[in-house]
């Protein structure tokens, strides 16, 4: 069972990128997943997640309005697409999956039980 994070890379600040998070091993579909990241020095953070089904999404309010989680369950792809890029997004994103899948989506990394190795994302200024 494995997560495969990719997309990331160095943008001027106002800048895009998509990540991506492809999955093996696993029934991707029931799962719930999510983005998080991990800046030097910083501890863990929550940025985005999406329900099993993608009707219900979640953002970090330092994310929200400039990126967008979603995902494909036929291709078994997770995407984040961030837009209007900031310095302070620089960190390594990780994806992950919650199993469990209960009624509520979690934002709290514990919950989370799959990861995947993780993409830096630089954003120069």
């Amino acid at each position: 069972v494995q997560l495969q994070a990719s997309g990331g890379g160095l943008v001027q600040a106002g800048g895009s990128l998509r990540l991506s998070c492809a999955r093996s091993g696993l029934t991707y579909s029931t799962y719930h997943m999510a983005w998080f990241r991990q800046a030097p020095g910083k501890e863990r953070e929550f940025v985005a997640a999406i329900s099993w089904s993608g009707g219900r999404t979640y953002y970090a309010d330092s994310v929200k309005g400039r990126f967008t989680i979603s995902r494909d369950n036929a291709k078994n792809t997770v995407y984040l697409q961030m837009n209007s890029l900031k310095p302070e997004d620089t960190a390594v994103y990780y994806c992950a999956a919650d199993r469990v899948a209960s009624l509520l989506v979690s934002t709290s990394a514990p919950q989370y039980d799959i990861w995947g190795q993780g993409t830096q994302v630089t954003v120069s200024s």
